[in-house]
């Protein structure tokens, strides 16, 4: 049984197996990945989906029961049964450790708000990539979303409307999802975060603050 209790929304894994994300959500999901067995199934089932049609030049009858394996693959966590983890040399998953070394603590953070840390990954597309330290017991305004925004949790955990979202945890989100994170009290939580578009602060006071604090 994994440990990873939130997992990636079923159009995005038919999305990352037909390498349809822009850069910025392709590696938080093979971040995710590395993490998570059930994804790893999930993806690989999508994969020979794609195989299947390629095989067959998109003409020949598919096997009826594959795309629903495919999503069996997330919807099924007790009996999942895991893929080889990508090798990991640290703490940080291995996709992510081109971009940021493979220890959290040796990460360079710039503070944006009291108890809010962010260290930018720039990359060419159009969405945006950083990581988010946010501290101990700290809540997080409440916010809607301009556009698709998935956070990968790394370290520490936090809790929202939605449950906890643990080490591994995927909050995959688009814009009818609101809430307000808050971390648990114990520790801080390390987040990666990818967004299409800026967040929609709720209150007067975060999105004054927004064009400063980036997020």
């Amino acid at each position: 049984m994994t440990s990873v209790h939130h997992h990636l929304d079923h159009a995005t894994v038919l999305r990352y197996a037909a390498g349809d994300l822009d850069e910025a959500f392709s590696v938080v999901v093979a971040s995710h990945l590395a993490m998570c067995p059930v994804c790893r199934r999930a993806v690989a089932a999508a994969e020979d989906v794609g195989g299947q049609l390629l095989e067959d030049d998109g003409e020949a009858d598919l096997d009826p029961g594959l795309l629903d394996r495919v999503m069996a693959g997330l919807d099924d966590v007790e009996t999942a049964e895991p893929t080889p983890a990508p090798r990991t040399d640290g703490e940080v998953p291995y996709p992510l450790q081109r971009f940021v070394g493979g220890e959290l603590d040796a990460i360079s953070w710039r503070p944006v708000a009291p108890g809010i840390k962010r260290h930018s990954i720039r990359l060419g597309g159009s969405s945006s990539l950083y990581l988010l330290n946010i501290g101990p017991g700290k809540a997080m305004p409440e916010h809607g979303h301009g556009g698709q925004e998935m956070t990968l949790i790394l370290s520490g955990a936090y809790r929202d409307a939605i449950g906890r979202f643990g080490p591994g945890d995927i909050a995959d989100l688009d814009v009818h999802v609101e809430h307000q994170p808050v971390v648990e009290p114990d520790e801080a939580c390390i987040c990666l975060v990818a967004t299409e578009a800026p967040t929609r602060f709720k209150d007067v006071v975060s999105r004054l603050l927004q064009p400063i604090v980036r997020i």
